[in-house]
């Protein structure tokens, strides 16, 4: 079985920042693309940065030039720097990743537990 763990969540003022990282585990042979999607209750959970394989980066608009996101694929982790966060960048922060677990295998998209982050004065 295959295991994504989120970490870095947590409280902080308007202006700050926080690194989220997340670590796949188990039985893994490859992996995809691997992203971040954020939810609040109540509303469809929206992408907020994808790195995929081959190199391509994606961010939605609302967060463009203040997260960055990058991944260490010897440790199957990736990792989410968020800056001069704001009030509304206030939700459960997901995890994602397209995992093969065998070389004859399919990927199959594994979700992470969330983490909260919470900007507020």
């Amino acid at each position: 079985q295959v295991q994504l763990v989120e970490s870095g969540g947590g409280l902080v003022q308007p202006g700050g920042s926080l690194r989220l990282s997340c670590t796949a585990s188990g039985r893994i042979f490859s992996i995809n693309d691997m992203a971040w999607y954020r939810q609040v209750p109540g509303k469809e959970r929206e992408l907020v940065a994808r790195f995929r394989k081959n190199g391509t980066i994606n961010y939605a608009d609302s967060v463009k030039g203040r997260f960055t996101i990058s991944r260490d694929n010897a440790k199957n982790t990736v990792y989410l720097q968020m800056n001069s966060l704001k009030p509304e960048d206030t939700d459960v922060y997901y995890c994602n990743a397209e995992v093969k677990s065998w070389y004859g295998g399919i990927f199959v998209t594994r979700w992470g537990q969330g983490t909260q982050v919470t900007v507020s004065s």
